[in-house]
């Protein structure tokens, strides 16, 4: 009898013990409702009820995000495959030669501006979807002043003036990207990865610009293609992101075979 009296004691002691260390180490519920967490902290005293509740948001990466208004500041021009010497060259720009058409690179310039882009994750947020709206502006500056561009029919002159100071094409596109977006570090807001696809452009207007002691404005399309498809790619480096693309054919209905492609940095949150 006296063996069971103490055995019982002995366990009872160690029941409270456990139990003790059990609501020393277990300070801390948590729960998950939906987008909360609610965790509740036990007072630093076990031998008191205090408690603390918290409430917290749980952030999960949305598989679908937008990003308004980027913009791209870069560089426009072509590479210039055209024969000369061909009939078809000749009739639409006589006595043309590369030289004349060659661009001064620090004036040429493209800008982009996107009203929307958006990003549809297809696995883990490192692979997806990158497609948008917005507008893809270039301008040619001729480092030749008197290459000229008349209308109706449309042929590229070489005019006798000498003071032509600034001569350029400016041709505005209405352009869809489309990309696959390859994100290396999908939990850095600022991450490393690539971006590769195509894009389809329309243009809506183009104008040649001259500056010779007035200014002059050319209105028309001058035989250039009403549709642009280019190959693009985009480069996510931290904080610097490049851009660039090169069309899939010349900028040109007939007469001249000069391809665009644009190179530059781009200003986008992602």
């Amino acid at each position: 009898m006296k063996k069971l009296v103490l055995l019982t004691a002995v366990l009872c002691g160690a029941m409270a013990a456990f139990a003790q260390t059990d609501s020393t180490i277990n300070k801390m519920d948590t729960i998950k409702i939906g987008g909360m967490i609610i965790i509740r902290r036990a007072g630093d005293n076990h031998r008191t009820h205090d408690s603390t509740i918290v409430i917290k948001r749980h952030h999960k990466d949305a598989n679908l995000t937008t990003n308004w208004w980027i913009v791209d500041l870069g560089f426009a021009n072509y590479n210039d495959q055209t024969d000369y010497t061909s009939a078809a060259a000749q009739q639409f720009a006589p006595g043309g030669s590369k030289d004349r058409f060659n661009l001064r690179n620090g004036k040429s310039v493209n800008v982009g501006i996107w009203i929307f882009m958006q990003k549809l994750n297809m696995v883990k947020h490192v692979v997806n979807f990158k497609y948008g709206l917005g507008l893809d502006l270039n301008n040619y500056r001729f480092d030749d002043t008197h290459v000229l561009f008349e209308k109706n029919p449309t042929k590229v002159m070489y005019s006798t003036s000498g003071n032509i100071l600034k001569n350029k094409l400016a041709a505005d596109y209405i352009t869809v990207p489309a990309l696959i977006n390859l994100n290396f570090t999908p939990q850095r807001k600022r991450g490393f990865g690539l971006s590769a696809g195509i894009s389809a452009g329309y243009l809506y207007s183009a104008r040649q610009k001259l500056k010779d002691g007035g200014k002059q404005k050319i209105h028309d399309d001058f035989d250039l293609r009403q549709w642009k498809l280019s190959y693009i790619g985009e480069l996510n480096l931290g904080l610097v992101r490049l851009y660039g693309s090169y069309a899939f054919k010349s900028m040109w209905d007939k007469g001249l075979d000069q391809t665009p492609y644009t190179v530059g940095i781009r200003f986008s949150s992602w």
